[in-house]
């Protein structure tokens, strides 16, 4: 194993985790492809594959999420073996995290806020932390070197919180959009599970209106929000976004 940290190279500088596929492109799709167009690199790690949907098939939305990631500019995306609907936080699905981690190697991870509708994505928030701190320990042994983001931030867009900071996605947000409507078995006008899916002409209604509450909190146009649980640190007040009046 090299011992110099420079030698270990990054797949992405900023890595995004959710418990299923599409829930990115809901929550941070526009980040990414903010990120993007500032020459970083993204990747998307799903937890599940989408075998316990009322909609589509767990290969369907493979290869949907496939495209998806191609919209969003996504450089590496993969997809665990987690149960859809039963994630747990144990060690061996926190190893299974730190493997990933310690390939991609990302600065920044993005997680869901921890507070949520759907028991997955509340305990994916618990389970992401608790593996980059595994993911930095020398003798966690998984064949390759330790590594532990830098920072970590929650998509906080379906949580009644304040954020701590809004990310500016108006140039996006169409790609945005485009991202979301690849999932076709999930977002496809279809009579199955009708009454639990918003019909697909007020997706874009609903979504737009969202990133538009968003954004009007930091003066643009569309935003996505994130909580992070550390205070920011600036080094010159005149360079502080957001007019105050």
């Amino acid at each position: 194993m090299p011992s110099d940290p420079g030698e270990h190279s990054s797949l992405a500088d900023v890595l995004a985790v959710a418990a299923h596929r599409d829930d990115v492109e809901q929550t941070c799709g526009g980040t990414l492809l903010r990120m993007k167009a500032r020459g970083l690199t993204t990747a998307i790690l799903d937890l599940t594959r989408g075998e316990a949907g009322t909609r589509g098939s767990a290969e369907e939305r493979g290869r949907e999420a496939a495209e998806a990631a191609r919209l969003l500019g996504v450089g590496w995306r993969d997809a665990l073996d987690l149960p859809d609907g039963a994630i747990e936080n144990t060690l061996e699905n926190r190893i299974k995290i730190v493997q990933v981690l310690r390939k991609v190697r990302p600065r920044v991870l993005i997680l869901p806020y921890w507070q949520a509708r759907h028991p997955d994505h509340a305990v994916v928030a618990t389970l992401g932390y608790e593996a980059c701190f595994l993911s930095g320990l020398a003798k966690i042994e998984t064949g390759t070197a330790p590594h532990r983001p830098f920072k970590i931030v929650y998509a906080s867009l379906y949580a009644d919180v304040r954020p701590s900071f809004i990310v500016d996605i108006t140039p996006f947000i169409e790609q945005r959009h485009a991202a979301l409507m690849a999932y076709k078995s999930q977002y496809a006008s279809q009579p199955t599970g009708g009454g639990l899916f918003v019909p697909e002409e007020e997706i874009r209604e609903r979504t737009f209106a969202e990133a538009r509450h968003y954004g009007l909190l930091a003066g643009v146009r569309y935003g996505e929000p994130f909580v992070q649980k550390e205070v920011g640190l600036i080094n010159d007040l005149t360079l502080l976004p957001v007019q105050s009046i």
